[in-house]
């Protein structure tokens, strides 16, 4: 078990929704920090530059505004850092949205990743955490989802991506000795949550009086995962890199739209206005996490049910009933 402080950590998308909440644990724990963000438009840059307000000026923390793509970039910051090991967490993001930019995913999630592996490489750094994503099972019908299921039919540009990550990053452990943990994420949510996703999106939406967009019937289930709960499997995982490894993150509970939105309304103090849409292609009808290789491995042991977790953030958005 690899002990954390004192260790120089990069951190690709550190400006994000996940990689701020991480910096700022990373350097609660004696952790020197460069973060590498692109600051893009996805959604507002002004929110990144704000998720990283509290810790700015930290003597530990350097920001780099840049691409994950920039080659040279890459290898000038690992010339300069001697980084201990990397959280990889930048890429172009959503489901939706990588059906209609295919080509931009591609490059900016697999070059991407691959000119980090290639920085690491020439530099000898041997220790990566990789974000991926739990779409990579696509319409699996067996749940919960294993580590072990079959992941050869992703069914969005934005999973297919993510699986090629993976892949790429085993052949970098076979060739060259990189110890890797890859994360499969499912439904990351809390404060500082990106707009675009259900939870933030309905909440805004509800506040505002305003109908919230349902894809289908609300049948549809994910596993929600409270952002402390995933920093603890990122943490677990830091610290006990050997091999190249696959671990599920995710609250082992599924919960379907039309429950989500009946807890939301509770916790908002408001009620909810539904628009129901045609389901979206590439969306899968139930995500489930076995986590049960990561709390043997890991100590993972989500602490956080969605009730709880959607209560903490109607309280960061200031809301709730009166």
């Amino acid at each position: 078990m690899q002990e954390l402080a004192g260790c120089h950590v990069l951190v690709t998308g550190g400006a994000g929704f996940i990689g701020s909440h991480l910096v700022e644990r990373l350097l609660e724990r004696g952790v020197r920090v460069t973060v590498l963000d692109n600051f893009d438009d996805f959604y507002d840059p002004a929110r990144k530059r704000a998720n990283l307000a509290a810790v700015q000026g930290r003597a530990e923390l350097r920001v780099v505004e840049g691409d994950v793509r920039d080659a040279p970039l890459l290898a000038r910051l690992f010339r300069e850092g001697t980084f201990d090991q990397v959280v990889h967490i930048a890429a172009r993001a959503g489901v939706r949205p990588s059906i209609e930019q295919p080509l931009l995913y591609e490059d900016v999630n697999v070059r991407g990743t691959l000119v980090l592996l290639e920085a690491m490489r020439a530099a000898g750094c041997r220790r990566l955490v990789f974000a991926s994503s739990s779409s990579v099972y696509g319409a699996a019908s067996r749940v919960p989802f294993r580590e072990t299921d079959p992941c050869d039919r992703p069914i969005s540009p934005y999973a297919a991506t993510k699986r090629a990550c993976e892949l790429a990053i085993w052949t970098y452990h076979h060739l060259y000795g990189i110890q890797a943990a890859l994360l499969r994420l499912f439904t990351v949510y809390g404060p500082r949550q990106r707009p675009d996703l259900a939870i933030a999106r309905f909440a805004r939406r509800m506040l505002a009086g305003e109908p919230i967009p349902v894809y289908g019937d609300g049948s549809f289930e994910r596993d929600f995962t409270y952002i402390d709960d995933i920093l603890q499997g990122v943490l677990g995982a830091m610290q006990r890199l050997e091999g190249c490894e696959i671990y599920n993150l995710g609250g082992a509970v599924t919960t379907s739209v039309n429950e989500l939105i009946r807890l939301l309304e509770r916790v908002l103090g408001v009620p909810a206005r539904i628009e129901r849409l045609p389901v979206q292609p590439g969306d899968v009808p139930r995500t489930w996490a076995d986590i049960t290789k990561a709390r043997q491995r890991l100590g993972y042991e989500p602490q956080v049910p969605l009730a709880e977790g959607l209560a903490r953030y109607a309280a960061w958005l200031g809301a709730g009933p009166h």
